[in-house]
């Protein structure tokens, strides 16, 4: 992934260095479980403990030369292993096979990369609740396709993506649960040639459980599920995003980005103040999601393994992961400085001459005895008024001076049901089921 959308925590995780560490783990662990059986000598895991606390970091330049030639980059590891160790390097991978060291690896970095996207999750969480209660009793205008429906707060709309992205939580710690299989089983996954406790040992010294069946490789529909929930919550990133953006349409402007002193909008137009980081948030999400289709296909493998799946994980498991995870970062930062226009929400509101509480009037006829086709009649034959004026009536003048509403309803009546309060009586119940309090 490009530096410009990475954050180095995450790229720490996917860099050769990182790699070649987690692969010398695992097999120095699975050297001094072999040791503790008695299958190698108990000397030899001590050595390369040693050798390599003495060697330091791995030599990455030297490690591609040897692939160069051997055309395999596990074995062109175990040549380095066994340079900077010694002869006691001969019992490295004693039974093993590759894709035992390639996927624990792979599932060691992508439960790190799981842990950082949790605490990135946990983040926006914080910063949500907070704007939803700032905001829990500001007005704003509902919309349903786009058009205006009846009355919300501002809090409300928060707190619905303060819900989505606590599923998104919850999804995220199955599939770290999902992903941290550990699998130590030599060729086609039959311990023929080690032991099981090896595998039990490795897994737990690199925070893994044993994969109960690996048939040589990890299960992908374990990966499938991991790149399919990180697709789920970019889609809840986009979700988010996109509110905001049309938000600051300018003829909404009921919230906007932060706009910091001396950023430019257009290198054109000067007076533009563009939703930016909101509309990169939407490509983001769709690269996220662009790994998970790759990953379902990378299920089907031939028989007891192939190398389809490889090149693909080789690409979205640092890709998605540090998308997601700068993706994360920016929508929180996006949301702790949104600026919220309370006065324009409500001019917002009240712009289409009280349309917004055609509903009430139309309950309040049914139940004073109209019928419901003659009641939506009634208020709708007056609402198209208001809304052919583009505002400029008063659905409430109009509908006093209709004598057959008049006649189920008294102008009191009808004007009580212009209240705008009516519709956040439930506000509080809300809050409750996603806070846990309301404040």
């Amino acid at each position: 992934m490009i530096p410009r959308y990475s954050r180095p925590e995450m790229v720490a995780i996917w860099t050769p260095e990182s790699r070649f560490r987690i692969w010398f783990e695992i097999e120095a662990h699975a050297l001094d479980a072999m040791a503790a059986l008695g299958v190698v000598p108990v000397e030899a895991a001590q050595r390369v403990w040693e050798a390599d606390r003495a060697a330091g970091a791995f030599d990455v330049a030297r490690i591609d030369a040897i692939e160069a030639e051997t055309k395999h980059d596990v074995i062109a590891f175990l040549t380095h292993v066994s340079e900077r160790t010694g002869p006691e390097a001969r019992f490295l991978h004693q039974g093993m096979t590759s894709s035992d060291v390639l996927d624990t690896c792979l599932a060691v970095q992508l439960s790190r990369a799981a842990d950082l996207l949790i605490a990135d999750v946990d983040a926006l969480l914080a910063v949500l609740e907070r704007r939803a209660f700032e905001h829990k009793r500001t007005p704003t205008i509902g919309r349903s396709h786009g058009i205006h429906a009846e009355p919300v707060t501002f809090g409300l709309k928060l707190a619905q993506a303060h819900a989505e992205f606590q599923r998104g939580r919850a999804r995220l710690v199955t599939a770290r649960a999902e992903i941290a299989t550990c699998a130590i089983s030599g060729a086609v996954g039959t311990f023929a040639n080690i032991d099981p406790r090896v595998e039990a040992y490795v897994a737990e010294k690199m925070g893994l459980v044993p994969e109960p069946v690996s048939t040589q490789v990890i299960p992908r529909d374990r990966h499938a599920m991991f790149f399919a929930i990180l697709g789920v919550i970019a889609s809840s990133v986009e979700r988010l995003a996109i509110e905001v953006r049309h938000l600051q349409r300018t003829e909404v402007l009921e919230a906007e980005e932060y706009f910091s002193p001396g950023q430019k909008g257009s290198s054109a137009m000067p007076h533009k103040r563009n939703p930016v980081l909101t509309e990169n948030l939407t490509g983001l999400a769709r690269l996220v999601r662009a790994a998970v289709t790759p990953a379902m296909e990378n299920v089907a493998l031939w028989h007891e393994r192939d190398i389809s799946h490889s090149s693909v994980e080789r690409g979205i498991g640092p890709d998605a992961t540090i998308t997601l995870d700068f993706a994360l970062a920016r929508l929180t930062g996006v949301m702790d400085k949104l600026l919220v226009y309370p006065e324009r929400m409500r001019k917002n509101l009240d712009r289409m001459g009280g349309l917004v509480h055609s509903q009430r009037v139309l309950l309040a006829l049914t139940q004073a005895g109209v019928s419901r086709e003659d009641a939506y009649r009634l208020v709708q034959r007056n609402a198209m008024k208001v809304w052919e004026s583009d505002g400029a009536l008063s659905l409430l003048d109009l509908l006093k001076a209709d004598p057959e509403v008049t006649a189920a309803l008294g102008p009191a009546e009808i004007e009580e049901k212009f209240d705008l309060d009516y519709h956040f009586r439930q506000v509080d119940t809300i809050f409750d089921r996603v806070f846990g309090r309301h404040g």
